[in-house]
């Protein structure tokens, strides 16, 4: 019991303030709570079990470059999806998503964000220390002290939700996704060329120029959207 606390706490203390909390935040701007509940806590089981008892094998197979620039992706398309105002955001998920597909999308995306982050590192670390007689033990506790803390971050965005306006609320949604995209980008771009940070601005610029046009289109296109319908 002992030793599941431990590892419960550490892993909690290492997901505070983390790109996936915040990330969570603001995806409780765009989902249900459930659909939130059930994707984050699918993807902690299954990155946690590939952590301790594969001891990050995926992380190791896929190029730490690529899994960078996939998450650079998924934030930045979050970003784009969160310029649709509330109401209409609500009735696209009620009469075109298929059911499930709100809580895969938190999967995915979760997913991505966290493979090779330093709870799951921490979950490798336990898993190697104790063994896989402690496999399980390891596992729980690491699930339930990641789950916790991701929790908490969307409990904070529930709360921003209510208390302050839904156009609000989707700025700061856009506003976090296209910061870590952009910095996860920047990450992906450095690990994949070799070079360093000032090395790799120009084509960050040009993933940034790119993000601008297509949120741009993506505006204009709600706009016309709406002034048919008017």
């Amino acid at each position: 019991m002992l030793l599941f606390f431990k590892i419960m706490l550490t892993e909690f203390i290492a997901e505070m303030g983390d790109k996936t909390q915040l990330m969570l935040i603001a995806l409780s701007s765009k989902y249900r709570v459930r659909d939130i509940v059930l994707g984050t806590a699918a993807a902690v089981m299954v990155l946690n079990g590939i952590a301790v008892l594969a001891g990050g094998l995926v992380s190791r197979l896929i190029p730490d470059w690529l899994i960078k620039l996939i998450a650079a992706a998924a934030f930045l398309y979050f970003a784009v999806t969160s310029l649709k105002p509330e109401d209409d955001e609500e009735e696209e998920m009620t009469d075109r998503k298929p059911a499930g597909f709100a809580a895969a999308a938190v999967f995915s995306t979760f997913f991505v964000a966290e493979l090779g982050d330093k709870t799951q590192l921490t979950a490798i670390t336990f898993g190697a220390n104790e063994g896989l007689s402690a496999a399980f033990i390891v596992w729980a506790a690491c699930c339930v002290g990641l789950f916790a803390a991701d929790m908490l971050g969307m409990a904070v965005g529930l709360l921003l939700k209510n208390s302050i306006s839904g156009g609000l609320l989707n700025k700061l949604a856009f506003c976090i996704f296209t910061v870590f995209g952009l910095l996860t980008a920047r990450q992906g771009l450095i690990l994949l060329t070799g070079a360093d940070g000032s090395a790799v601005l120009p084509a960050l610029a040009a993933v940034a120029a790119v993000f601008a046009v297509i949120c741009v289109v993506y505006f204009r296109k709600l706009n016309y959207g709406k002034e048919r319908m008017m």
